[in-house]
């Protein structure tokens, strides 16, 4: 997972899915730049870290799949969403609703994005290591909000 340099500016709004296309979604710029997620909880509800960016969610639209919608609260301070008909995981929303992150694996191609930093990596499996030369927090650590929201 090295940090590449984008090849395309980002556009100002990307679009995504999930693996059956059941839940359709658009989200307009500003994004923060991709996280990585070490914690046991993306571990254990994607099968491996997550990566992710975020918008502020007045900037977020689903498209299609109201209904294939699901969100489980896995947390007392967050909500994690994922298509109910293929399982694709897609969305990770603190309860303050302040913003949306969006797992980039579900947005289409070409996002623009770049990698940023790991987060949790005090909570990774013994499987892998991390050489990417990014920045790596123990726990939360400076995960910014998207830009305009302060913090």
């Amino acid at each position: 997972m090295a940090k590449h340099p984008a090849t395309k500016a980002t556009p100002q709004t990307l679009t995504g899915q999930c693996l059956c296309g059941a839940v359709r979604f658009e989200a307009d710029a500003p994004f923060r730049p991709v996280s990585v997620c070490h914690c046991r909880q993306c571990a254990q509800w994607t099968g491996a870290y997550v990566m992710a960016t975020s918008v502020a969610t007045d900037r977020f639209r689903l498209v299609s799949g109201d209904k294939a919608l699901g969100w489980y609260a896995a947390s007392d301070t967050a909500k994690r969403g994922f298509c109910q008909k293929c399982g694709s995981s897609l969305f990770w929303k603190p309860n303050d609703g302040s913003r949306v992150s969006i797992l980039a694996g579900s947005l289409d191609p070409p996002t623009g994005l770049t990698l940023d930093h790991h987060i949790f990596v005090a909570d990774k499996s013994d499987y892998y290591e991390i050489h990417d030369g990014l920045p790596q927090d123990a726990q939360w650590g400076g995960v910014p909000k998207p830009p305009g929201q302060g913090g």
